[in-house]
């Protein structure tokens, strides 16, 4: 059986507009009555990843989870976008290599550390930085950069609706591929 739904996994630090970016492409999508998951990655770490911390290790369980979680709405028909800062290549590679053949689409938001810091949204890297949060990714945790991404974008070049449609225009004849393989349903 062919599967017609497709994972686009937004990669990158905390506050570089990972979710705001997805959540106005959703909302656009949405808005075509496609069948769209918005998969966040601090909603997961409330629910199914709650008992993971933020070693090494607990990060790749976390990317393991999320992938699983994924590539079932995938399996349904769902446009998939899954916002994780998901820090290291091998990661988000694993969940690649699990897809079905241009399934996985990766999408770096490669905005920089210093932008990140000075929008710092939830108040977390002025913590990482006092030493009250440890392992934060960027300050004293890793961050590995999308060598090839599917596409990249710099949230401080665009607007997030600029953004979007710059999505939306890159992907669209995966996205506009409805036709063919009825993405167009009910949506979530």
């Amino acid at each position: 059986m062919t599967h017609t739904g497709a994972i686009f996994w937004f990669t990158g630090l905390s506050g570089s507009g990972k979710t705001t970016l997805a959540t106005a492409i959703a909302n656009l999508l949405q808005a075509q009555n496609y069948k769209v998951y918005l998969l966040d990655g601090d909603v997961l770490r409330t629910g199914l990843c709650s008992d993971l911390q933020f070693s090494d290790d607990d990060r790749t369980e976390n990317i393991r989870r999320a992938g699983e979680v994924a590539k079932l709405f995938m399996k349904e028909g769902y446009l998939v976008l899954c916002t994780f800062i998901s820090p290291f290549i091998s990661d988000r590679d694993i969940i690649r290599a699990n897809c079905p053949l241009d399934k996985f689409h990766e999408i770096y938001v490669s905005t920089p550390i210093e932008e990140c810091e000075r929008r710092d949204p939830k108040g977390l890297y002025a913590k990482a930085r006092q030493g009250i949060i440890p392992n934060f990714t960027g300050i004293d945790s890793p961050y590995e950069s999308a060598v090839k991404p599917d596409f990249e974008i710099d949230t401080t070049r665009l607007s997030i609706d600029e953004a979007s449609l710059k999505f939306i225009n890159h992907f669209e004849l995966i996205i506009a591929d409805r036709d063919s393989h009825n993405l167009r349903k009910d949506y979530v």
